[in-house]
């Protein structure tokens, strides 16, 4: 008999290991706890095993709640964690997020999905290959290694002392990368060109942009202005933005700024 599961919070994260786990036969699912009964009752059903709200015996935990709530939850659990294995999926809070359950006689990680859980049923369809980000007592990650590579995940271990910093890095790939998008949009749209054309100018721009990041690294993938050395063109391009908007201004101000680190570090590798 697989070891049982008991699942704390069952979002989408929650919720759709719990599947994944309970489809691959890595864990029995025990009970599953969210903020209500209908949510968990839910959550059981969209898993497939499990019972709502009830949390019996188990020898593993997932905190699958937010950031905010690991450590509250936790400290109300400890008296139940001894001997159990104890894991966070935060990107952001690193697994001393659970010292009360260490405390009481648990092992505890982190395990952090590295991807969006939007639509939880697509990505259970779809979450082999995932990278997931790992970090805690080598106890806990001597069962959780094997239970997520069951699952399909592969595992990258990280510095548990800059979680913070590790998942800025997420928040630069993704949610800022909307952000940069978002202005150069506007700023085609000031120039008189309609917003579908203004997606359609700056489609091609970025895909191959980005993929020649990922192909040969941000040094070789540089071009423009500053790569060029032409700062003139630059603040021209700064003080038009600043005439225009002064929020996208200070934001083409500041990555100009780190575009200059870059160019620099580009220069010195080929020196």
């Amino acid at each position: 008999m697989p070891p049982v599961l008991n699942i704390v919070g069952a979002g989408h994260v929650g919720r759709t290991l719990g599947r994944l786990f309970a489809q691959a036969g890595v864990f029995g699912i025990g009970g599953v706890r969210t903020r209500s009964r209908a949510s968990a009752q839910e959550a059981v059903d969209f898993i497939g095993a499990g019972q709502a709200e009830e949390l019996p015996a188990a020898a593993v935990w997932m905190l699958a709640v937010g950031d905010d709530a690991i450590a509250p939850v936790c400290t109300e659990l400890a008296p139940r964690l001894r001997g159990a294995v104890v894991f966070h999926c935060s990107g952001a809070k690193a697994s001393s997020e659970l010292a009360a359950a260490r405390a009481a006689g648990a092992c505890v990680a982190s395990v952090h999905p590295i991807r969006s859980f939007a639509d939880p049923a697509a990505v259970a369809a779809h979450f082999g290959g995932t990278w997931c980000g790992i970090e805690g007592d080598a106890a806990a990650l001597a069962v959780l290694r094997p239970a997520f590579e069951a699952i399909g995940a592969r595992l990258v271990p990280i510095d548990a002392a800059a979680k913070t910093v590790y998942h800025a890095a997420a928040v630069f790939a993704s949610n800022y990368l909307v952000t940069v998008m978002d202005a150069a949009l506007r700023a085609y749209q000031a120039a008189g060109v309609p917003p579908e054309v203004a997606r359609e100018l700056a489609g091609p721009l970025a895909t191959e942009t980005l993929a020649n990041v990922l192909r040969l690294g941000p040094e070789a993938a540089l071009s423009g202005p500053i790569a060029r050395g032409d700062m003139a063109t630059v603040a021209r391009q700064e003080s038009s933005l600043m005439a225009w908007d002064a929020s996208t201004g200070a934001l083409y101000a500041a990555l100009a700024a780190a575009t200059v680190d870059l160019t620099r570090r580009r220069n010195d590798c080929s020196a």
